[in-house]
């Protein structure tokens, strides 16, 4: 098959087009990123690229995971209440992945150490200001990032 000059000029222009869209949708869906780092039991929260809060963090203890990997979260609760450890409170619930939640947690003692069953704790102030600023920006643009 012989291409022709238009043929090869529609190609060329759609792909450009479409690496452009793709570039503009990754820059806009990173307007919040939520970076967790499990070694460090640590949070920071940036807005626009700016670093705007460092908080203290629970994740999974020993025999028990905290999903590394990029996430987009998919629900947002003021209150949830745990199907699956006996109705535990999780105030202010992020959800990313199935059961997964960033939250506030009432064991604000042993933040910045592993404890949970999996899901990352934060103190409940914390957790709250977090939750208003995934609503303000929108579920679609913000990025979870979990880390070794």
């Amino acid at each position: 098959m012989r291409w022709n000059r238009r043929a090869v000029k529609v190609v060329r222009d759609w792909a450009i087009a479409a690496v452009l869209a793709l570039w503009g949708a990754g820059a806009q869906a990173q307007a919040l990123v939520v970076s967790v780092d499990l070694s460090d039991q640590r949070m920071e929260v940036a807005e626009g690229g700016v670093v705007t809060h460092v908080w203290p963090v629970s994740t999974a203890r020993a025999g028990k995971c905290t999903p590394v990997g990029t996430y987009t979260p998919y629900l947002l609760k003021r209150m949830h209440y745990s199907s699956l450890y006996d109705n535990a409170p999780m105030p202010w619930s992020i959800f990313f992945l199935g059961n997964y939640a960033i939250h506030g947690t009432t064991q604000v003692d042993r933040l910045g150490a592993p404890a949970s069953a999996g899901c990352i704790r934060l103190a409940p102030e914390n957790a709250e200001i977090l939750f208003g600023a995934v609503q303000a920006v929108g579920m679609s643009e913000t990025r979870i990032v979990v880390r070794e």
